[in-house]
Order: C-alpha cells, then structure tokens, then sequence
C-alpha cells in the first residue's frame, strides 16, 4: 500500500519501526501528539494512523482508549512489535566511553541492570528517538541514548550494545487506523474490538458479559475507565475473537445491547500472527 502513515514521536521511535515492519511501502509522518496523528488522517494529511494501545511491560497507553472512541477512525489492522533497547552512542565511541544515558521514563528502568554493571547513569528525555537526535547533534562521546536500532540509522549513530533490556518479552501491541471502516473477512481469525457503558442497573456487567459465554465468544481484553471526569460514568473497552456477521458474535452483541446504554464499533480486523 502507498500513501502516508502518521504516527507519535520523532523519525526512529518505535512507533515508526512498526510503520516500517508493517506499511514499509508507505510514507512515514511524525507528529508530536497522538491527537495530532488522528487529525492528520482526519485532515487528509495522512491516508492511516500508527497508535500503541499496549505494552507487555507497562500496560495500556494512557489516553489512547479516551482518543479511540472520538476519533472517527477505524481499526483496520492491529501489529505487534518486539520492544529491543540498545545504546546508541556517536561514531568511534566505546561502551567504556558512556557516563549518561538518555532516554524516556519508562524506557530507563527496564535497562535497570546494564546501566548499573557498566556504571551508567540514566537520564529522562521526553522521547527515546529525541534522545539519540540530541546525542547525535552533541558528538559528546560520554553521552548515549537507550533507542531502536532503526534511531541509529536515522541519526548515523553506532549501536554500542544490543538489547540491554532487563526483560526479554517486552513487546508493544499497535492499532493501524483508517477513517473508513474495512469489515471485509480478511482471513479465517478475526478480531473485533468496541467500546460499551452499561445500564445503570444491579449487576449490569455480569448480565451483559454471559451472552459472550454462553454463545461461545473469546474476549481477549476488558478494560474499564472513568469518562468525562465522573466517578460513576464507567466505559469499557473490549477486544473479541469473531466478526460481527459471525453468529454467535451477532447473537452476544445483541444481548450486550440489550445492557449497554452506548455500544461504540471501533472495528473488525485480522487477528496478527503473534497472538
């Protein structure tokens, strides 16, 4: 597929490296927020949209399941990519050479270990592929940056040592987002993913839940959050195995209405290969 596909954060963050692995045909843009990607696909700036929804390591992305449902967007594909953190120093340095290393608040603990055996000190950037453009553009050979091997070859910068994450599962799960829906059965596992609020009603939850057991739906995420600053105004957000034309999808959807006071279709995509 040509085009463009927008995603959060700078040219070598990991969002980027999923664009690659998964559009590497299309045209990449950076943008500074998530919100800024959703607009640029609902501007016509970008054909698709790139959106962590969640980490092995750290869980859900914060406010990406408060943009999903205001968005317009469609999910059309889901990716997983494998999360390896490398230090990436400026050309001729050597792992000896590093006193800091930069990177983001959540990236810096899961290196906990390396840092601490080759007596390196972490230091906070707001983004990982920021960190290695500013040790590029500095040529300090103390300073490193903790970043994908994809942010080494945007800003020419060496990989002093690979994978120095303490945690060899952490991987990032990623929506690709269209502003059509794209329904079409694409494979024999599909995924639907949705979002609900229930009935203000006594167990509402339990009885809106038992149409996907007893009609046989996996349901693979529920995730509950608090909407519009209220304590009592709950929405949850769900992933199932099945499409929507699938009977017993149909028959556990029409009993989750019959609950919900707002059923809100995010989309229907095939399920990936790492699941």
């Amino acid at each position: 597929m040509t085009g463009t596909i927008a995603f959060q954060g700078e040219l070598g963050a990991y969002s980027h490296q999923a664009c690659r692995e998964t559009r590497p045909s299309m045209t990449v843009l950076p943008c500074r927020t998530f919100e800024d990607v959703i607009d640029a696909v609902r501007t016509g700036k970008a054909d698709l949209a790139m959106l962590p929804v969640e980490n092995t390591t750290y869980g859900r992305v914060a406010d990406i399941h408060r943009l999903l449902p205001k968005s317009g967007l469609h999910i059309i594909d889901e990716a997983f990519v494998r999360v390896h953190i490398n230090l990436l120093g400026v050309p001729g340095a050597a792992l000896g050479d590093v006193k800091n290393a930069y990177s983001h608040l959540v990236l810096l603990p899961q290196c906990a270990s390396f840092m601490r055996d080759h007596n390196i000190t972490g230091r906070v950037s707001p983004d990982n592929a920021r960190a290695a453009r500013e040790v590029a553009e500095k040529g300090d050979p103390s300073e490193a940056a903790l970043a994908s091997e994809l942010a080494a070859e945007v800003y020419g910068l060496d990989v002093l040592a690979r994978h120095v994450e303490d945690e060899d599962h952490n991987t990032t799960r990623f929506l690709i987002m269209s502003p059509k829906p794209d329904m079409t059965r694409r494979g024999d596992a599909m995924m639907t993913t949705f979002v609900f609020r229930v009935r203000n009603i006594p167990a509402a939850l339990y009885k809106a839940m038992g149409g996907f057991a007893t009609n046989g739906v996996n349901m693979t995420k529920l995730e509950s959050y608090m909407v519009d600053g209220s304590f009592s105004a709950t929405q949850f957000y769900a992933d199932i195995d099945g499409h929507p034309d699938d009977r017993d999808v149909k028959l556990a959807l029409e009993e989750l209405d019959y609950f919900t006071s707002e059923i809100h279709l995010l989309g229907t995509y095939p399920s990936a290969i790492q699941r």
